[in-house]
């Protein structure tokens, strides 16, 4: 195979590098699963006649990936095409009735990706967006007629993200944004316009988090204006275009349930090169549709000095949105304590709504005592308000009458959100009268229908319960049967007793089933086949035991095929990722189902059992700050002491051989693996991916951390692999991509931290992968990933005896 780039490999192993420079192949059975069938994606017509069976593409080529791409204000945009780069989409569409036998292949599709597929209201077509190289435009697909039409010969503008178009709410056309400029108009820099960068303090305090890809100069926000300005449009089935209003940069644009009016959403200047282009100045207003000012809802400020905290907003009307169960009308949020969830107020938030034609003032609907969630909606008399706060991850949600907002609430669901067994699932939903999902409500505002995972000690039990809010009771409708773990898709019927479910076991792939709850019938809808073949036969257990402090956890046991109890113990790969709770009981939850499908993916470490290794997989790391202690004060205790009581289950049950254990994780668990390597002795090496080491390069926060460096240094050098590097003395391989904008894993956390060890005398390898992010998506990369890895474990795990490497 043509090497299209060179990566770069570099190591301190001995003071050799494994191989040549170059991308590798692992073996066949592991780089079969990168080419492997994806299961399709599926979207429902709104008359639940037709299913749109959407066909997923193989890994995309490392010349996709290294396509130019512009990087402003915490985005990625495709200049050529003003859209969003790294874009995924499908290869292919085909229909099939629900009940019956119709199908239909779309053979005459363009080519190019095809994205955004979904039916119109009226479920009559059938539209999609197509990307190439000359730009994104919008397809229709006429059920009726059975052909597929470009609408128009406009190209849609998606430089900002969001929704690329929305079906009008009569199904007669459309709404999107629409380019203004031609990709070779953008602005050049030039010698004329370098000029000195300067930014200034106001002495307010701006604790920011970092940040990747901000605007940086004159330049940068010239450009990024350019590409970000385009015009709304309604667009007609027929191809008709007529413009609304004048350009703008716009974020979002929303109808009204009724149809009548657009919430329109877009960026102001001045830019910041502080903060992402989501925190810049915004002006929300309201549009007839003929593009006309109807009135203007907020005009934001910067977003810069949003008080620190995760729970913390920015002042002013936020979260605006169009009620679901009215035909025009507004609802929003405002902070009531500054913005900042840390000061001492009865209410920290009131929500307002504000009905057209907005001539009277906006009424108060509800006052909310922590930070508002948001309200799913139902009826006039009936919604669901919740609010949450994060120092004691509190979650809160009360049904309520919308035009009898005095009345008492009556409480829903109150728990930690982290606690998955108090989860009671989410509602069903059905169309209103305006075509808008809301929440089924039945038996006189009361009774409502739940589904959900069913998170419990046994493992998760998919559900559909009946939820009676007079009595707070439930009732058990349908639940997963072992040996398959089943959940439900989405409802067909009217009365919902039948479903569209996803089935599979350990050993049989996902497929598509109809269920009738009713009747107690199965009938499965598609066929399609296992994905790793070569992997039949793995063994998965569940395994429970206990950390030294007491903490209950749990992580899933993967044997390799065929495998036998006499071949004794077996090298062990145990791959992990550490959360943070503020609760004992529910760090012990179990996750998973032990009746879910074993699915071979490349990304995980399920490729190694081909090499003769063992997994255990998501073994619980949890960290746990309870009452007014913070989870990461004692951060490497508990993580050494979980690890420890993991490799301490393998060993008790005769699998692991305690000399031959790996360590790996991703992103918060490569953070993970350092801190294991340098502070205990269980593993023989360790991968890390994507990770972070030092944490004075975030010094605002970092993952469920919000004190700033200043505030807690201690804790900051205590948990940075980074100020430990000398007491790594086992083998570590770190892969980062190249292009990681993830604010806390930028690729000079893995430059730096290889820098320290082999300025130590350690043992690294440090692979930077190129035009991939802080997942890796090219072929050529994944490919080279599991080779990488594979490489590693055979060179310094899986042997029963070891050498030391010389530094």
């Amino acid at each position: 195979m043509k090497k299209l780039l060179t990566l770069t490999l570099l190591a301190c192993l001995s003071g050799l590098v494994l191989a040549d420079s170059g991308y590798q192949n692992p073996p066949k059975l592991m780089a079969d699963l990168v080419d492997a069938p994806r299961r399709p994606g599926a979207t429902i017509s709104p008359d639940k006649v037709w299913v749109a069976l959407l066909q997923r593409p193989g890994a995309p080529s490392i010349s996709e990936l290294a396509q130019p791409e512009e990087k402003l204000a915490g985005l990625k945009i495709n200049s050529a095409i003003f859209a969003p780069s790294r874009s995924r989409g499908y290869t292919g569409i085909t229909l099939r009735q629900l009940q019956g036998d119709g199908k239909v292949v779309l053979n005459d599709l363009p080519k190019g990706k095809i994205m955004n597929v979904s039916f119109s209201p009226d479920s009559k077509n059938l539209a999609f967006v197509l990307e190439n190289s000359k730009g994104l435009s919008l397809w229709n697909y006429n059920l009726k007629k059975k052909k597929v039409k470009r609408v128009s010969k406009s190209y849609i503008n998606a430089s900002l993200g969001g929704s690329k178009y929305r079906w009008k709410r009569n199904s007669k056309g459309f709404y999107t944004r629409v380019t203004v400029s031609s990709a070779n108009q953008k602005p050049k820099a030039s010698l004329e316009n370098i000029e000195p960068v300067i930014q200034i303090t106001s002495g307010q305090k701006a604790a920011v988090r970092t940040y990747s890809n901000l605007l940086k100069t004159p330049q940068d926000e010239a450009l990024f204006e350019f590409l970000a300005t385009s015009q709304i449009a309604e667009i007609s089935l027929k191809g008709k275009v007529k413009k609304l209003g004048k350009p703008g940069m716009f974020r979002s644009y929303e109808q009204s349930p009724n149809g009548k009016y657009l919430l329109v959403a877009q960026y102001q200047k001045p830019f910041s090169y502080l903060v992402p282009a989501y925190r810049f100045p915004l002006l929300t207003e309201v549009w007839d549709t003929q593009g006309k000012l109807v009135k203007q809802v907020a005009n934001l400020p910067s977003g810069e000095n949003i008080p620190k905290g995760f729970d913390s907003v920015r002042e002013g009307r936020r979260s605006i949105a169009w009620r679901s169960d009215k035909a025009a009308t507004l609802v929003w949020a405002e902070a009531l304590d500054g913005g900042d969830m840390k000061k001492s107020v009865a209410f920290h938030d009131s929500v307002h709504t504000w009905k057209a034609p907005f001539t009277k003032p906006a009424e108060l609907l509800q006052k909310v005592e922590r930070r508002y969630a948001g309200i799913e909606w139902g009826n006039k008399d009936f919604a669901i308000i919740s609010d949450w706060r994060f120092s004691d991850r509190q979650y809160r949600a009360w049904k309520f009458s919308p035009d009898n907002p005095n009345a008492e609430k009556v409480i829903f669901e109150q728990r930690s959100y982290n606690d998955r067994y108090k989860d009671p699932g989410r509602f069903v939903y059905h169309k209103n009268q305006f075509g808008v999902d809301v929440i089924k409500v039945q038996g006189n505002n009361n009774k409502v229908l739940l589904t959900g995972r069913g998170a419990s000690p046994k493992g998760n039990i998919p559900f559909m319960d009946e939820y009676d809010f007079s009595s707070q009771k439930k009732k058990r409708l349908w639940k997963s049967e072992a040996p398959y773990y089943e959940r439900v898709v989405v409802t067909i019927s009217d009365d919902a007793t039948k479903v569209l479910t996803l089935r599979e076991s350990q050993s049989e792939q996902p497929n598509f089933f109809i269920r009738d709850i009713k009747n107690k019938k199965l009938s499965q809808f598609t066929q399609f086949p296992h994905p790793s073949p070569a992997f039949k036969g793995i063994k998965k257990e569940l395994i429970k035991y206990k950390r030294k402090d007491g903490v209950e956890l749990s992580g899933t046991l993967y044997l390799p095929p065929n495998y036998d109890e006499k071949q004794g113990r077996l090298p062990v790969l145990m791959w992990a990722y550490p959360l943070e709770y503020k609760d004992k009981s529910v760090a012990s939850q179990v996750t998973d189902s032990p009746y879910e499908f074993v699915r071979v993916s490349y990304w995980g470490p399920l490729p190694h059992l081909a090499q003769g290794f063992a997994v255990f997989d998501d073994p619980k790391m949890p960290i746990i700050g309870a009452d007014d202690d913070l989870p990461n004060d004692t951060f490497r205790k508990q993580l050494v002491d979980s690890a420890e009581a993991a490799v301490k289950v393998l060993v008790d049950k005769g699998i692991a051989d305690p000399d031959r254990i790996a360590i790996a994780g991703h992103s918060y668990g490569a953070f993970m693996v350092a801190n294991l390597l340098a502070h205990s002795d269980l593993f023989k090496a360790g991968i890390a991916r994507s990770g972070a080491y030092n944490r004075t390069l975030t010094p605002f926060g970092f993952q469920g951390e919000e004190r700033s460096f200043w505030e807690g240094q201690a804790v900051y050098s205590n948990m940075s692999p980074f100020f430990h590097a000398e007491k790594i003395d086992e083998p570590m391989l770190m892969i980062h991509g190249k292009e990681d904008p993830n604010s806390g894993t930028f690729p000079m956390q893995s430059e730096r931290m290889f820098a320290a060890m082999k300025g130590l005398g350690g043992n690294a390898r440090l692979v930077m992968l190129p035009h991939e992010q802080h997942g890796y998506r090219a072929r050529e990369s994944l490919l080279h990933l599991l080779w990488e890895q594979h490489e590693w474990l055979e060179k310094y795990v899986k042997p029963t005896t070891v050498k030391s490497a010389k530094n």
